[in-house]
């Protein structure tokens, strides 16, 4: 049988063992009439010791050993029957050779050859007959077909033979004495030397599990559980094929109330032994003890799966158990489908509690007609059709076919039109009351007389949910009429005037127009429930339609007290909704106080951590006789700190999820309006200080820019310039070339009297050394600290990127002025009036003889041929200004700071006689240099004696 062997290996190929097969075939014919008895007895012995691989494997003493015995190559006695069969031989009885072999090998004597040289009997007419065997089964040749079914046949039975083969134990040969000898000291009870044996075989072959297995169960008659439990696990793990095992361990755990390490061992049972219901069961069980909803009704699943038809009434248990689970959690499509499957597998066991439940399932999904099919066919009612008589035309036009196609589904509805519902006597009232449930929402009225009737007839106080399930029915449909009556013999009973019942009774009222009433009802409502948001909800706006605003405003009343609302997050969610649509009243009405503290109170609630960040909270004021909620600035000790902001921010992101995040920024900036308009302009810095502390907001940019210049507004407007300050050096840090920026940068500047500004201008210019702004900027801080040269060379860089610009002139010839009226200074006239240009010349008629004057004054003082720095810049800026007030006025001041009184005088005078500029956006009088002209020319007057000149010109321009 070699060559078997080696094309079953894949060392031959077919042709080979054809081959080898006819050689040995004639060789046997040769050799076989020579054979004695003896040589056939050492032939016998000599094949037994062939080296070829035996083809059974060790079989058992025990009787259910022998009835899974296979051989070593995998080959079972019912292939090796199949082998022989197709090649004509015997097959011999499988023979324990050597029982005290160490791996208690028996071997199957030999598959008897085709020739029958393996068939050894005593008697010779054996032989005889082998030898008729052989002489038949000559002309047999094995095909191709033959081979590959065996071949079949053997992988089959490989297959069966694995699942069914014991694991082999990792134990080596060398220790597996001294693990019988720790068995036998833990059969004595020497549990100690037991213990250390086990350890010892642990450290020579850490993954056989015999010692982990023995020192588990020593460890378990100590009373330790624990380490029995783990040494129990690690023996388990390392023979996991063992259900018995993990189910021992299961066991364990749960009396160690480890619920989690009990379901870990029920599905490694579950792994190997899919089947067992039982184990199945218990897990599931276990699941739902922590919570595991989704993995329990998983189980129960499967065990429906299992259950064979005859445990019909277990499986219609275990399918109402689960439609409620799944009912209770809110999966209404799996309890119906599981529901569904309970009905179709056993029809025959469905009861009338299955049917109510399938029913009620139904209609919660808004499947009325599945619903009314069920309670058809499991209850025995019996629907009355309306009868029509079907007309057919044989010759019919293609025109009239579409009509028809059309019509079809109005003819079936007409066709199969309800007339009468029989419900039998046996079925139980909550099943009629379903049907006509089914029915109403099918818009069939007709047969609901009598029903209607009859459920009427019935005690309120003992089917009051049975006349609520029909009444709201009806209001679904829009039958109010038919609904109210139902409504009002409930909100009559003692058992059932709810809260619940008065809100349908009020709901119904309200469609139907009876508004007062309407509100008699949600009164009671919020009176039985007055944490019912809908109800007051409803009742405010029925309040304001019938033209009761405070009545409207006091059904909005706060729901809840700061403490409910800081740890109940449903609670916040609700009192927001409430306090929306207060706030949404109060602005409506024009009540603006009122409306910021709903405001307030509502951003309280979103910048909770953000407020504690900004050192803000909200407080009560009464100053004006009324209490009203303000915002104010508080110390770090007096605020409640927060250890995990990040936390506390989730949390309260959580409860404000009421409102969108678009809605929160309205409201806020609503509530900036509002607060600017009422002149609390402090309360809207402090407001926009804690915006800015909030994530979401100052995480958008364009939010957070809004937000930053609605707090530069309100800082202004509030006089806290030092706040404005820090807007402004912000977003001009962002934005230099910004005309807007600097001039509200000058505003800040300007009222602050702080000299922060100095330095940050020269940083900025370091980083920007062409930006015109800085260059005015720097040079009017030079000005002022009395640094003229500084000024100077800041005023010229401006100069010479805009020569035409009024102010630059103006400012450079101020410098000059200032340089030469200083104390100690070289060359000081020229500095102040030098050479007139020819380009004064040019002036008015009326101007002429001053301006000569002048001239001649300047060539007296610095003789011919020099420049004139200060008079050729400000005859400059008139020029390019032109006569006008402010310019005439400047003149008059520069003449009135050098001591030339009488030309100041003059034009002064003549800056009185001019209107003011007319700019876009400011009024007449903020631009209007009368007062100030007024003013310079009483000191003029009063300095020379001329008192009353100077009280006239006052008590003329410098009234209020």
């Amino acid at each position: 049988m070699s060559e078997l062997n080696d094309y079953l290996e894949g060392k031959i190929t077919f042709e080979e063992f054809e081959r080898r097969r006819e050689e040995r075939k004639a060789k046997n014919k040769d050799e076989k009439g020579e054979v004695s008895d003896e040589e056939e007895e050492e032939d016998e012995a000599a094949d037994q010791e062939d080296p070829v691989p035996s083809t059974s494997k060790r079989c058992a003493r025990e009787t259910r050993k022998r009835q899974t015995e296979t051989t070593e190559e995998g080959v079972s006695p019912s292939v090796q029957r199949a082998f022989a069969s197709m090649m004509g031989d015997g097959l011999e009885e499988c023979v324990d050779e050597d029982e005290e072999d160490e791996d208690g090998k028996m071997e199957w004597k030999a598959i008897g050859e085709e020739d029958g040289d393996d068939d050894d009997d005593d008697n010779e007419d054996d032989a005889d007959a082998d030898e008729e065997d052989e002489e038949d089964n000559d002309g047999n040749e094995v095909t191709p077909g033959d081979v590959f079914a065996l071949e079949m046949e053997l992988n089959r039975e490989n297959k069966k033979m694995m699942k069914e083969r014991r694991p082999r134990s990792k134990l080596p040969r060398a220790l597996r004495g001294l693990m019988g000898e720790a068995n036998i000291r833990y059969a004595r009870g020497d549990k100690e030397d037991a213990i250390l044996m086990c350890m010892e075989i642990i450290r020579q072959a850490p993954v056989a599990y015999e010692p982990f297995s023995t020192l588990a169960m020593i460890y378990e008659d100590q009373g330790d559980m624990e380490k029995a439990l783990q040494f129990g696990l690690i023996a388990a793990h390392l023979n996991p094929s063992d259900c018995e095992e993990w189910v021992k361990l299961a066991d364990m755990s749960l009396e160690q109330d480890n619920i989690k390490q009990a379901i870990i061992c029920y599905t490694k049972a579950i792994k190997y032994d899919s089947s067992n219901v039982q184990y199945l069961w218990e897990r599931s069980s276990l699941y739902e003890q922590v919570g595991e909803h989704k993995q329990a009704m998983d189980g129960y699943r499967r065990i429906l799966s299992l259950l064979p038809p005859s445990d019909g009434e277990q499986f219609m248990q275990l399918s109402r158990d689960m439609a409620k689970s799944y009912y209770e959690s809110s999966e209404l499509p799996s309890a119906i489908g599981v529901m569904e499957e309970a009905l179709d597998r056993h029809p025959e066991l469905v009861s009338h509690e299955c049917v109510n439940m399938a029913a009620e399932l139904f209609i919660a999904n808004h499947q009325h007609d599945k619903a009314l099919e069920a309670l058809v066919k499991f209850c025995g009612i019996v629907l009355k059709r309306q009868e029509k008589e079907e007309t057919e035309t044989a010759d019919q036009t293609p025109a009239q076919d579409k009509e028809g196609e059309e019509k079809k589904e109005d003819s079936e509805e007409e066709k199969g039109k309800i007339l009468e519902v029989v419900i039998p006597d046996d079925v139980p009232v909550d099943i009629g009351v379903k049907m006509m449930v089914c029915l109403i929402h099918q818009q069939v009225f007709k047969p609901l007389d009598p029903m209607l009737t009859s459920l009427m007839e019935q005690s309120p106080e003992e089917l009051g949910d049975l006349y609520l399930d029909v009444a709201e029915a009806f209001m679904e449909e829009g039958e109010y009429n038919s609904a109210l009556p139902l409504l009002s013999a409930l909100v009559c009973s003692e058992r059932f005037n709810l809260a619940v019942v008065w809100l349908r009774h009020a709901e119904c009222l309200k469609a139907l127009g009876h508004l007062e009433v309407a509100v008699k009802s949600y009164s009671k409502v919020v009176e039985m429930a007055p944490l019912h948001l809908d109800a007051r909800l409803a009742l405010s706006t029925l309040q304001q339609q019938l033209g009761r605003p405070n009545m409207a405003l006091e059904a909005l009343e706060p729901m809840y007290d700061a403490e409910t609302l800081a740890q109940d997050s449903s609670a916040a969610q609700q009192e927001l909704k409430l306090l929306l649509h207060r706030s949404t009243l109060l602005h409506a009405q024009g009540r603006t106080d009122d409306y910021i503290d709903t405001v307030l109170t509502m951003l309280s609630m979103l910048l909770k951590v953000a407020m504690v960040r900004a050192k803000v909270c909200v407080v009560s004021d009464t100053s004006s006789g009324v209490k009203h909620l303000k915002l104010i600035k508080v110390s770090c000790n007096k605020l409640m700190e927060i250890d995990d902001q990040e936390a506390a921010y989730l949390d309260v992101t959580g409860k404000t999820s009421v409102l969108s995040r678009d809605d929160w920024w309205k409201l806020l900036l609503r509530c900036l309006a509002v607060l600017c308009e009422l002149k609390r302009f402090t309360e809207a810095e402090l407001l926009v200080d804690s915006s800015l502390e909030y994530y979401s907001f100052y995480d958008d940019r364009v939010k957070r820019k809004e937000l930053e210049y609605l707090g530069l507004s309100a800082a202004f407007l509030d006089h806290n310039f030092r706040k404005a300050y820090d807007y402004i050096r912000l977003m001009l840090m962002d934005n230099v070339e910004r005309t807007q920026l600097w001039n509200v940068f000058n505003q800040v500047t300007l009222h602050s009297q702080d000299a922060r500004h100095h330095r940050f201008c020269l940083r900025l210019m370091l980083k920007h050394p062409d930006n015109h702004a800085l260059y005015l900027l720097n040079g009017h801080t030079s000005l002022v600290s009395g640094t003229f040269k500084h000024a100077l060379g800041q005023y010229m860089q401006a100069f010479r990127n805009q020569k035409d610009h009024p102010l630059h002139s103006l400012v450079v010839g101020l410098t000059f002025f200032h340089m030469g009226c200083q104390r100690f200074v070289m060359k000081r006239h020229p500095l102040v009036v030098q050479h007139a240009k020819d380009s004064t010349t040019d002036q008015c008629a009326d101007h002429q003889e001053p301006e000569d004057q002048v001239k001649k004054l300047v060539k007296f003082m610095t003789g011919p041929g020099q420049a004139d720095p200060g008079f050729s810049f400000l005859w400059r800026y008139v020029d390019l200004r032109g006569h006008c007030q402010e310019s005439l006025y400047n003149l008059g001041r520069a003449l009135h700071q050098l001591g030339l009184i009488h030309l100041a005088i003059h034009y002064y005078e003549k800056a009185l006689t001019l209107p003011p500029l007319k700019l876009e956006g400011i009024d007449d009088d903020q631009v209007d240099l009368r007062r100030e002209i007024a003013y310079n020319l009483s000191l003029i007057y009063q300095s020379s004696g001329n008192k009353e000149m100077a009280r006239h010109v006052i008590y003329t321009y410098c009234t209020v």
